[in-house]
């Protein structure tokens, strides 16, 4: 009986055995499962949280605002009058302009004079010379004018411009060359000049001889080439010349106009800023700048009841030109024109009645 009680047991502690050896392997296998699950979803909370912080980081750069690339502007050429050292001359106004010159323009009397004989680019004062051709050639100034891709393809130089097209009377394009500087419409003038532009150039250089301006050279109507070129006391002549006429004394000096440009009405406004100044009193004016030939200017004007010519060449900053014409009017004014009024006035007392 003992006997069979013990080998019971035996079998039973046999039995229990096995199923240990059994159950082993499916724990262990179970234990990796379990582990690969947690691995798998450590891998995919990481992958989660490694997204979720690119996603920040695109959000925080999409609010910085974007640095924008600095272009640094090329320096502009030095002028003419700067290579032949004009701008070092020195005078007593300190202008900021290589040449400069002052006459009355009744008497002719030199009233300041800064390498006036210099021969210089002049750029757009070239226009002056333009108007005077086409208005004493008489043309109509109702005729309709096109503006063609020939035209179009000349430098506009403001964001204000004529386009292939464009229909506008002469009398339009005289005025918007004046007034605005419009390379197209002065362009436009030469090139339906009777002969076209060849022949309006030779009226060019032909009425500059004419009026003794002996050191003026033209190759073109707007005053886009530096081989347009004349000294102060040249310059000074064409103004007398120019003022002569009403219209172009009206046109230069008008402060802005409005014309049909397409189906837009565009807005030009003045490239001279003293036309606008209550303490000028000016009967015609030109502007022009190009590289080669600085800033410039030419004005009739009227200080202290006389008629004086004014021509600025080669200014070296954007407003210095205006900036010298305020000094000279000063100058002109209280040191130069102002002594004379007393003496004008005792003469009127003394004049019979």
């Amino acid at each position: 009986m003992a006997k069979s009680i013990r080998a019971a047991l035996k079998a039973l502690m046999t039995a229990g055995l096995a199923l240990s050896l059994w159950a082993l392997p499916a724990a262990t296998s179970l234990a990796a499962g379990v582990s690969g699950s947690k691995a798998t979803a450590q891998s995919a909370k990481s992958v989660k949280s490694s997204k979720s912080a690119k996603s920040k980081r695109s959000v925080r750069n999409a609010k910085r605002p974007m640095r924008k690339a600095v272009v640094r502007a090329a320096p502009r050429p030095p002028s003419v009058g700067h290579l032949t050292g004009l701008q070092a001359t020195q005078d007593a106004l300190d202008l900021k302009s290589s040449v400069a010159l002052v006459i009355d323009q009744d008497t002719d009397e030199v009233l300041f004079s800064k390498n006036a004989s210099a021969v210089l680019p002049i750029a757009s004062i070239t226009k002056l010379m333009t108007a005077l051709v086409v208005t004493e050639a008489n043309l109509p100034l109702d005729e309709v004018l096109t503006v063609t891709g020939e035209d179009a393809a000349v430098r506009a130089g403001s964001s204000r411009q004529l386009r292939a097209g464009a229909r506008l009377t002469r009398g339009e394009m005289l005025h918007l060359a004046l007034m605005a500087s419009e390379n197209r419409a002065a362009y436009l003038l030469g090139r339906t000049y009777p002969g076209g532009m060849s022949s309006f150039v030779d009226a060019m250089n032909a009425k500059a001889q004419l009026l003794g301006m002996h050191d003026t050279r033209y190759v073109e109507p707007t005053g886009l080439s530096s081989d347009n070129r004349s000294s102060a006391e040249d310059l000074a002549r064409l103004v007398n010349a120019a003022s002569q006429h009403p219209l172009l004394r009206e046109l230069s000096t008008s402060p802005e106009a409005v014309v049909p440009v397409g189906r837009q009405q565009v807005q030009f406004r003045n490239t001279n800023g003293l036309v606008r100044n209550p303490e000028w009193e000016i009967g015609l004016q030109k502007t022009g700048y190009i590289a080669a030939a600085g800033r410039c200017v030419v004005m009739q004007t009227q200080m202290a009841g006389r008629k004086l010519i004014m021509v600025l060449l080669d200014s070296a900053g954007k407003y210095s030109r205006i900036g010298d014409a305020e000094r000279l009017r000063k100058w002109l004014v209280t040191e130069t024109l102002a002594p004379l009024m007393p003496a004008l006035d005792d003469a009127a007392v003394l004049q019979p009645l």
